[in-house]
């Protein structure tokens, strides 16, 4: 990517943050405050970021392939996935999308609330102790928006493990949790659009580091907000997971 297409994306991501934190702010007037269950405390103090800290997360829900099933993917040149919450819930159904549309084995370390820091701790384990194929998706980003200038370290340090003969496909992050106070709101999405410019930033210098745009995807069409999204950062089930799988399948599918 040349510095010119670089800064097309990045209007096009300042574009994002308008569109998405307005959108947002009008849903707030129609949706009852009871629509969506909070997935943890409300934030008391905002801190330096103006989105609170990162909550306890070790306790949390995951899905982690077993040792068998690794080594499988791993033999068979398949797909891995390490994820947060959003891939817990969404994980599953990717696998079966790859293996119905391109025949491939899939594996995955999903565990809600980590931070990208842990995700690629476990991609280090995993490289290690197994070995990683040649496609590796990074579900990650979403809980880094409580420290953004932490996750450029960790992207570089994924593909430092990573190396350059695998492609690392890198979601990118939209999150502006609708249970909080307008003003979080509007710090959460400035947050996500910082992780996305550093994803961008990284992907001049690595060309095997493919985004997929999934925070474009729903600044398309901001109806997309309420009908893709259930909290603001969650995807809603059947339609949010199906559009986000999609992207995740359109970037790995070979040209």
């Amino acid at each position: 990517m040349n510095r010119g297409v670089f800064i097309k994306r990045w209007s096009a991501s300042a574009a994002v943050i308008v569109v998405l934190t307005a959108s947002f702010l009008t849903l707030l007037h129609v949706e009852a405050p009871s629509a969506h269950a909070k997935a943890s405390a409300p934030v008391v103090n905002a801190g330096t970021y103006g989105s609170g800290a990162l909550g306890s997360w070790q306790a949390n829900t995951r899905v982690i392939s077993s040792s068998a099933e690794v080594r499988h993917v791993v033999a068979t040149d398949g797909v891995v996935l390490f994820g947060d919450s959003i891939a817990v819930q969404d994980g599953a159904a990717l696998g079966r999308l790859l293996g119905q549309q391109l025949g491939t084995s899939f594996a995955q370390y999903s565990w809600a609330g980590q931070p990208t820091s842990a995700a690629v701790d476990a991609m280090a384990v995993w490289a290690r102790e197994y070995g990683l194929p040649r496609r590796i998706v990074m579900a990650v980003g979403s809980n880094d928006i409580f420290d953004p200038p932490a996750f450029a370290a960790q992207v570089e340090r994924a593909l430092r493990i990573a190396g350059p003969q695998r492609t690392v496909y890198w979601v990118d992050v939209q999150v502006s949790r609708t249970d909080e106070p307008t003003t979080v709101q509007v710090a959460d999405q400035r947050n996500s659009e910082w992780i996305n410019l550093q994803l961008e930033q990284a992907a001049l210098q690595h060309p095997n580091l493919r985004i997929v745009h999934w925070a474009e995807f729903l600044a398309e069409r901001p109806d997309r907000l309420h009908t893709d999204l259930r909290d603001g950062r969650h995807t809603t089930v059947p339609e949010g997971q199906n559009a986000r799988n999609a992207l995740i399948l359109q970037a790995i599918r070979p040209n």
